[in-house]
This record gives C-alpha cells, structure tokens and sequence, in this order.
C-alpha cells in the first residue's frame, strides 16, 4: 500500500500561476461556523423574552382610580400633575408590561376613554391601574 503513492509523494507543492496565495487567516475563516437557520437565534430570544399578565383590579382599587378620576376631572382646568402606572399589551406574544409614566394632566376624553398629558401623549383609561396624584 505505501508504494501506491511513491509517485506523487515527493513531488513539490502546486502553486498556482493564476491565482494569488491565500493568507493562513483567510483560508481558515471558510471553515468559520455559521447559523444555518437563519433567525433561529432571534426567536429563541423572543420566545424566552417574559412580559406580565394584566391584572384585574378589584373592587375596591376600581373604587379608589374612579375617586382619582373625579378627582382629576375637578381640578382639570389647572392641568394638575399625576403618575399613571398602565398596561401595554405586547404585539407578538400575550402578556405585556407596565409603564409608569407622569406629567400634567391637559384632557380627560371620555369618548376613546384616554388621558391626555400636555406633552400630547395618550393613555388608554383601560390599561390604567394606578393613579398617584
């Protein structure tokens, strides 16, 4: 078996005429790895990213943002300051999050059911869970 390759196994090593010598860094970058699925990495990432359940509230933190409210709608006209903590839902999985936002109150619209702040942003009155005044 070893004289099957006497011919060849002293022979010097091919250089080719036609193209330039590969650098040892760029020969070994063509056995890099890489992501056969492409994404696959994006969705393990969404599917372990946690949002929170909205919760309910019960009758008497209903009872206790309603008096806020009122309380809201009375002194509207001086644009009063407040903290509303709310719920956003997440748009690619169920659950979302809770954000606190403040600021001064300008409107309380009652057709959409929205507050709106001076700066012109708008929260949902359904996603309100807490109001500190």
């Amino acid at each position: 078996m070893s004289d099957k390759y006497d011919d060849i196994i002293n022979m010097p090593h091919h250089v080719s005429k036609k193209r330039r010598h590969m650098l040892r860094q760029n020969r070994a970058a063509q056995f890099a790895s890489f992501a056969a699925l492409s994404g696959y990495e994006d969705a393990i990432d969404e599917t372990a990213r946690r949002t929170d359940c909205k919760a309910e509230l019960c009758e008497d933190d209903a009872a206790e943002l309603g008096e806020k409210l009122r309380f809201l709608g009375d002194k509207i006209s001086e644009e009063p300051y407040c903290e509303v903590t709310y719920f956003v839902p997440d748009r690619l999985k169920s659950g979302g999050k809770y954000i606190t936002v403040s600021g001064n109150l300008r409107l309380i619209e009652e057709m959409p059911r929205q507050l709106v702040f001076c700066g012109g942003m708008r929260i949902p009155l359904d996603g309100v869970v807490k109001i500190s005044v």
